[in-house]
């Protein structure tokens, strides 16, 4: 069993990779979709490293490092930070699933752009390489997955950010609707917009307002899921992703990056 300090190693370990191989990083959740709720919200960041060489050639192994102001198993407040950090490879496995959390990093610009170096901005420019089909599908299992979520048909509804009056997490309401919205936008054009345009952003925010019932809430979202399962089935998205140009950069990208760290 390892030791708290072998732990604290590897922890120091990641967080080294993690900072000194960063290519990009930007803040996500509420706020780069313009659905804050100004001192409810904790503040998340995602980035993406190149990992060492070791790392990829060798046995040690690099998929992420998260950091939390809060300890593991606490869940994060107002002003609170929640980090996480991929590895190139591990991101890349991950946007080729089409996690929309994760494929949302490709469309981030301007003020919630933290960190981008040229491999960062490269990799967000390869965005449509990483859209297929089975994008549309992974949308609409997240979006199908909260509305049971938000129903209680799957597991005990969230209560984080509860309306008064109608007994539903307003919050978790809110991004369950914003899913379709953006996988409908991500099929049709191949990009998120962000913030999220009018007028469906002033919709999602009187879902987080608490101004709709729990059962106006879901016919909305039944509505805008069966809007994007329409859509999913029309699209002109490829099969697959384009593993080649993804091989391609990811390979070139270490490359550079490995080659730039030899240089300092």
């Amino acid at each position: 069993m390892p030791s708290s300090h072998s732990k604290e190693a590897d922890h120091d370990r990641a967080q080294t990779i993690a900072r000194d191989g960063c290519i990009l990083r930007c803040l996500v959740g509420s706020t780069v979709h313009g659905l804050s709720n100004p001192g409810t919200d904790d503040r998340d960041e995602m980035g993406v490293c190149i990992e060492p060489r070791e790392y990829v050639l060798g046995l040690r192994e690099f998929d992420h490092w998260v950091w939390r102001t809060q300890p593991d198993g606490s869940p994060s407040g107002p002003g609170d930070l929640d980090l996480t950090i991929y590895g190139l490879r591990k991101y890349c496995r991950l946007a080729m699933k089409s996690s929309p959390t994760v494929l949302l990093l490709l469309f981030i610009d301007g003020e919630h752009v933290l960190e981008r170096q040229p491999l960062g901005a490269e990799l967000q420019a390869i965005a449509p390489a990483f859209l297929s089909r089975h994008t549309g599908k992974a949308f609409l299992g997240y979006t199908r997955s909260q509305r049971l979520g938000l129903s209680g048909d799957r597991h005990a509804t969230r209560t984080r950010e509860m309306a008064r009056d109608h007994g539903y997490d307003t919050k978790y309401a809110m991004h369950a609707l914003r899913l379709a919205h953006q996988g409908q936008e991500l099929l049709r054009t191949g990009r998120i917009s962000l913030p999220v345009p009018e007028p469906q952003r002033e919709q999602l925010m009187e879902v987080r307002h608490g101004e709709l019932t729990l059962d106006e809430v879901l016919e909305r979202l039944d509505h805008e899921t069966a809007k994007l399962e329409r859509v999913a089935q029309d699209c002109l998205l490829p099969e697959r992703p384009d593993h080649e140009r993804i091989n391609r950069f990811l390979v070139e990208a270490h490359e550079r990056g490995w080659a730039a760290h030899k240089d300092d």
